[in-house]
């Protein structure tokens, strides 16, 4: 935990905050062996972040000086990330790494590889996918939250939402095979669709190219869902 993270809730009077959550007490208690007196770094979330005086520790409560957090999040990535619902493991990977990378924007899509079972599972209650992106914060010292939506029909997604997403954005669909290498450094927004384990199917792609997105490559190998997506927000931005 690189960032202590605070909510709304937990300040008080714009000068003082008091986290009692476990998480974060015993973080503060075996990792950072925090005392009072020690200045740590500090972040609500949503807002600004900064260095701030841990005040008093106890099993139950910490309290900080949260008046001297001045400091803007970092930016975000101009990336709205489309990705095929990864198995639940994976998911809670892929959420933690590409938040910490500075994506602002996920939609976890349905396709026809996906798992019906993955759409079932506890890593898509709303309190499970917060923890995720609250870790990737934590790791990357920033305070804005994600926004992550469902897409549980490919056909509607396509049909109904691709359009919209893609004014002002180029659309890029990595896939194997595709034509195009990877572009590096790009200085326009971008809606970046990864599909699973397994790729998209053909008939999947066409309908992604058909739209106006462009099929893009990182290479001859073949790479797991979570480190494609980081390979290819490295590469794009």
């Amino acid at each position: 935990m690189n960032l202590i993270l605070l909510s709304p809730e937990d300040i008080e009077n714009h000068r003082l905050a008091r986290v009692r959550d476990p998480r974060r007490l015993a973080h503060l208690r075996e990792v950072h062996r925090a005392r009072p007196g020690d200045t740590l770094t500090l972040g609500i979330a949503g807002g600004a972040l900064g260095r701030g005086e841990l005040l008093t520790l106890d099993d139950h409560e910490a309290t900080f000086d949260v008046s001297a957090l001045d400091q803007p999040a970092p930016p975000a990535l101009p990336v709205h990330l489309v990705l095929a619902l990864p198995r639940p493991r994976m998911l809670a990977r892929s959420l933690e790494h590409v938040t910490a990378l500075g994506v602002k924007q996920i939609t976890l899509l349905n396709t026809r590889r996906v798992e019906k079972s993955y759409w079932q599972s506890p890593e898509l209650d709303d309190e499970k996918i917060h923890r995720h992106l609250v870790l990737g914060l934590e790791q990357a010292r920033d305070t804005r939250l994600p926004e992550v939506t469902l897409a549980k029909g490919f056909r509607p997604f396509v049909e109904d939402r691709l359009p919209g997403l893609l004014e002002g954005r180029r659309g890029l669909v990595a896939h194997p095979g595709m034509p195009d290498d990877c572009p590096r450094g790009l200085d326009e927004p971008a809606l970046l669709l990864v599909g699973p384990e397994g790729g998209f199917i053909p008939w999947e792609v066409e309908r992604l190219l058909e739209a106006g997105c462009q099929g893009i490559h990182l290479g001859p190998r073949i790479l797991r869902v979570e480190t494609a997506v980081t390979a290819l927000l490295a590469r794009l931005f």
